[in-house]
């Protein structure tokens, strides 16, 4: 794979988070007792500096134009689209997840093509690409010079500095006149989205506000791959200092929630949540920022 440079990218950019130390995990005994997210415990770590927003799609364009690269859904030739984001022909359409009928395994849908064959990242440059893999993730931070953050710089990063809270903009999903910090679900999950927050899918990268450390959208609009491999029972005995996850695990770690999170059926758009996936599945709904 041909090496470069990373793309400058002013009007997002990445932040510089000096050394310090906070409180992760559950504050509030809210988390799926299976997704590990206790004991909360205290973790140091070194300074490091993140994106302020996910990848987009004319970024990962800018690698894919320079490398070649190939993703797995396109080696594979389907991916996993939500039902009401569909855009493709009927005989593209291969059947639904058994208890999970709201994704359906589309052909053609890839990074470039993220609900469908009849869809195009060209038309949402600015919205964090999807459809990728973890090892997707992976290729694209060796070329960009860049690395996928830990599963506790993620959080850190994430928390803006609020010691505690549920989300990280305070305790309450919504402001006092109703206002949406994030893109998550409204209304009656897997049907009917009522669209409070302007969103059925993705939303453009810094849609919403950014939090005390000035990253976008770390609730919400689409997952993001961390490092670590994914144990539940890790933070039971995991180093204070600097935590890089498990040496093994069932998958890997995927933080933030989307844009279909909603609390009757995946409450993880708060801070702590986690949740994992195989290295090589990819869907509508996850993608990634970059640490460095």
């Amino acid at each position: 794979m041909e090496s470069a440079e990373r793309p400058e990218n002013p009007e997002r950019g990445d932040v510089l988070l000096p050394a310090g130390s906070f409180r992760m995990g559950d504050h509030f005994g809210e988390g799926y007792p299976t997704d590990g997210e206790t004991p909360f415990h205290d973790v140091a770590l070194d300074a490091f500096r993140i994106d302020a927003t996910a990848v987009t799609n004319a970024e990962f364009a800018r690698f894919v134009q320079a490398t070649g690269y190939r993703t797995e859904s396109e080696r594979f030739g389907t991916s996993a689209v939500f039902h009401l984001q569909v855009q493709a022909t009927p005989e593209d359409v291969l059947g639904d997840v058994e208890g999970a009928h709201w994704w359906l395994n589309v052909r053609g849908a890839d990074w470039a093509h993220p609900t469908g064959p009849l869809s195009s990242w060209e038309d949402l440059p600015d919205h964090p690409v999807v459809q990728v893999s973890w090892n997707d993730a992976d290729a694209y931070c060796k070329w960009a010079g860049r690395r996928l953050p830990t599963e506790a710089e993620w959080e850190y990063a994430a928390r803006g500095g609020l010691e505690g809270k549920r989300y990280a903009w305070g305790n309450e999903l919504v402001g006092p006149a109703g206002e949406h910090f994030c893109n998550i679900w409204q209304g009656e999950f897997p049907r009917v989205n009522s669209l409070e927050d302007g969103y059925l899918g993705t939303a453009p990268v810094q849609s919403f506000p950014p939090n005390g450390f000035g990253l976008y959208e770390v609730s919400g609009n689409v997952w993001e791959w961390c490092s670590d491999w994914f144990l539940p029972k890790y933070y039971r005995n995991a180093p204070a200092a600097n935590p890089q996850g498990p040496t093994i695990g069932r998958g890997r770690v995927m933080r933030g929630g989307s844009f279909l999170c909603h609390d009757s059926y995946c409450n993880r758009y708060r801070v702590a949540a986690r949740s994992s996936n195989s290295p090589d599945s990819a869907s509508s709904n996850c993608g990634f920022r970059t640490a460095g």
